[in-house]
């Protein structure tokens, strides 16, 4: 593989960079923090300096990147997004840098750092050193597993119904690493950081459907079936790609992976009579060849040709696939009314979500607070669309069922109502 250096992204294509700034403590945004931005491989020689906002976020900033062609052609094996450092302080927290954020081409990378109050006066800078992704590095392949697990065994802990849970348990090594450390991860963030390292965020829209489905059935079976607890670990999953999906720590996301994510976090495949999701497992298709299982860059051509989310999966899967829905989301104060609420719209779906709201603004000052009256009217509107705007969704004012679900997801967050369990 031949990795780009800074001469030969010069007059290339252009990526975007956004950068969120929270305090893990409380989830609250942190205004003001420092990041200075330079070449992954030249330290000392900032390209840009930035600082966040009340919402703690920096403005979007656009950046060079290797040709888009690099990340669309499998043929190519130059590197097919560049490397940056970003060096990160804010008042009372624990510097940090991570090495290595990954910018494409005509998307936008999303960095989303959280910060650690600081306890210590000299302390230490936290270094992430972020790999490379999966199709341009050299990773084990997948060790096969049936893609449905018996549950016949004396002691099998199984859930009576699919849930989504809220946060999962990583494990950032193999299985048998007793020195690799877990961490509690959002369920939602841990399938955009896995998107983000498994397939490249250019390419089409259902390709990315497809992939995504894919990792949260197998995710889901994972969880379902207690696989690794039943084992005798205590956690859900591994970041490593010879028995699952590659997570790594403080990764940046995409955006167009992240729309995804959000929009259809509660699917999963089955096949007809069989309740647990299926665990669908799959490969690169350049490097490793697995029959019977998607390949990513096969997956690929076929959304160039225009084949729809299933119609990708059930080319490599087989026709008795289905894209199924969780019947329980972990984690959630309410369920989403099943219908956009909008101008017009009244009673207690719309008053939780002004409350929710209010909350929400005692940390992100940028959102107004509106009256709890319960009827949905302009003041209302403006709040969620300003919501809309701090947290990357489309600036409808309305809320449907991404909006309901994000504003779920940083009330609980902000308001620390969620237990980990």
């Amino acid at each position: 593989m031949n990795r780009i250096t800074t001469a030969q992204i010069d007059n290339a294509d252009k990526g975007k960079l956004q950068i969120n700034v929270t305090s893990d403590i409380n989830s609250y945004p942190i205004s003001e923090a420092k990041i200075s931005i330079t070449y992954t491989g030249v330290p000392g020689s900032p390209i840009e300096e930035l600082t966040t906002d009340s919402s703690g976020q920096t403005e979007v900033l656009e950046l060079d990147t290797p040709p888009l062609e690099y990340s669309l052609n499998p043929t190519i094996e130059y590197q097919p997004y560049s490397e940056y450092t970003l060096n990160v302080s804010a008042p009372g927290f624990e510097p940090l840098s991570i090495a290595g954020a990954e910018i494409l081409p005509d998307v936008t990378a999303i960095q989303n750092i959280t910060m650690h109050p600081m306890t210590d006066p000299e302390p230490p800078e936290d270094v992430f050193v972020i790999p490379a992704h999966t199709l341009y590095g050299e990773y084990p392949p997948k060790i096969p597993e049936d893609e449905i697990k018996p549950l016949q065994e004396t002691g099998e802990i199984v859930l009576s119904r699919v849930v989504v849970p809220e946060y999962i348990v990583v494990h950032d090594g193999s299985p048998r690493d007793s020195t690799a450390k877990n961490y509690y991860v959002k369920y939602k963030d841990y399938i955009k950081n896995v998107a983000s390292s498994e397939i490249y965020a250019t390419w089409p829209q259902d390709t990315i459907r497809a992939n995504v489905l894919a990792i949260m059935s197998f995710t889901l079976n994972r969880v379902y079936t207690e696989w690794y607890r039943n084992q005798g670990y205590d956690f859900t999953i591994t970041s490593s790609t010879a028995f699952d999906h590659k997570w790594i720590p403080e990764r940046n996301v995409f955006d167009t992976i992240s729309e995804i994510v959000d929009e259809q976090f509660a699917s999963y495949l089955s096949r007809p009579n069989v309740r647990q999701p299926i665990l669908t497992q799959y490969c690169d298709g350049r490097r490793v060849q697995c029959p019977n299982w998607m390949t990513q860059w096969g997956s690929k051509a076929l959304g160039d040709q225009g084949y729809s989310p299933i119609e990708i999966l059930r080319y490599y899967y087989g026709d008795n696939m289905y894209i199924n829905t969780a019947q329980e989301i972990s984690g959630v104060p309410s369920s989403w009314p099943g219908y956009t609420l909008s101008n017009g719209s009244s009673g207690d779906k719309v008053r939780q979500m002004q409350e929710q709201l209010n909350v929400i603004a005692g940390a992100y000052p940028a959102i107004p607070k509106v009256a709890v009256d319960g009827i949905y009217g302009p003041a209302t509107a403006a709040s969620v669309r300003k919501f809309q705007s701090v947290f990357g969704l489309p600036e409808t004012g309305t809320v449907d069922y991404r909006t309901w679900y994000k504003i779920s997801e940083i009330y609980v967050g902000v308001s620390r109502i969620a237990e980990l369990v």
